[in-house]
């Protein structure tokens, strides 16, 4: 598999997990609750981790930097998508939702759309730093099992 197939398939995961972790809070009246954000970076490492053990197994990939552009690449684009997510939403499903974000103490102020769209991109980029170096701690000495036949 490509490494750009491997990273648009887990980004597509993460922001798949996080949307729906965010209607399910919605559906349970939670979805105000800024504790819960928090679970996002448990989304992303799972994202992260999915693609460098694909990248590995599939591709027999064990070199630490293209695994971690591979975990990197694949957090970023999941948070991209999911800040879109959070633009259509605030724009056409919901848009007291933007108040709402402002009053946590999260986000804090009176910030304008396009304000908290760089906030969560700011946000997101770093917990996509913290979560792929965390992960490919776990994988750095990491051998492909590949046969060798004499």
């Amino acid at each position: 598999m490509s490494k750009t197939k491997i990273i648009f398939k887990h980004a597509m995961l993460i922001t798949l997990l996080i949307g729906g972790f965010f209607f399910l809070s919605k559906l349970f009246g939670q979805e105000n609750n800024p504790y819960l954000r928090f679970l996002n970076i448990v989304f992303v490492i799972v994202g992260i981790r999915q693609a460098v053990k694909t990248s590995i197994e599939n591709n027999n990939e064990t070199n630490y930097a293209t695994n971690y552009g591979i975990a990197f690449g694949t957090s970023a684009l999941g948070v991209l998508f999911s800040t879109i997510g959070v633009l259509i939403y605030v724009s056409l499903i919901n848009p007291n939702f933007l108040n709402e974000l402002n009053n946590s103490f999260l986000i804090g102020g009176n910030l304008s759309i396009y304000e908290l769209v760089f906030t969560l991109i700011i946000e997101g980029l770093a917990s996509s730093i913290v979560g792929s170096l965390m992960v490919m701690q776990f994988f750095k000495n990491h051998q492909s099992k590949v046969q060798v036949t004499a």
